[in-house]
């Protein structure tokens, strides 16, 4: 059976040109979203992955209707090619049910690994440059002196915590953790 998914982000957007293409394709039943689809916590989309027995063909408008990351349609589609459930994208004439379209969605998942590795690649040589100039990551660290200071304040009993934040810029959970750790 053909199952129809159409999402669109905002509730004043229309849904008519998703669904119009849908009934066109032959979608039987048609699950409705109308959610960011950044979230990947879709109620509609949940269900419909739930309902999807193997053999069915879930039918998107566009593969960004399921998920804005490539790693989420990768997850997405590895899940349905595992229940032998197809998946075809109208606008993006991707159609696992033919062997060209699996292969095209294979190229898809292969080119969206090599890009996280990419950017992982690029991120550790950025580090590495940047260790190598003297730079050190992670949070400054806070002026012990102004931390000593905040501390005596604070001691003195004459100060509220948020005065003593103002004085010296010290922030409430800096005073209370060292307090913890003295």
């Amino acid at each position: 059976m053909k199952i129809g998914y159409a999402r669109v982000s905002t509730h004043e957007q229309s849904l008519d040109l998703q669904l119009d293409a849908l009934e066109k394709a032959g979608c039987k039943k048609i699950y409705q979203e109308k959610m960011s689809g950044m979230k990947d916590d879709r109620p509609q989309l949940n269900r419909l992955i739930e309902y999807a027995r193997e053999g069915d063909v879930i039918v998107v408008y566009k593969l960004d209707r399921l998920g804005r990351s490539t790693k989420r349609l990768i997850e997405l589609s590895q899940e349905l090619q595992e229940r032998g459930i197809e998946l075809v994208s109208i606008r993006d004439s991707i159609d696992t049910t033919t062997a060209v379209g699996k292969a095209m969605f294979k190229m898809l998942a292969v080119l969206a690994e090599m890009e996280r590795d990419l950017i992982s690649e690029r991120t550790r040589a950025g580090l590495e440059s940047a260790r190598a100039r003297g730079r050190k990551g992670g949070r400054p660290k806070k002026d012990s002196s102004k931390v000593e200071q905040a501390l005596i304040l604070y001691d003195t009993k004459k100060y509220t915590v948020k005065e003593i934040e103002n004085m010296t810029g010290v922030s409430k959970a800096t005073i209370y953790r060292r307090m913890r750790t003295n």
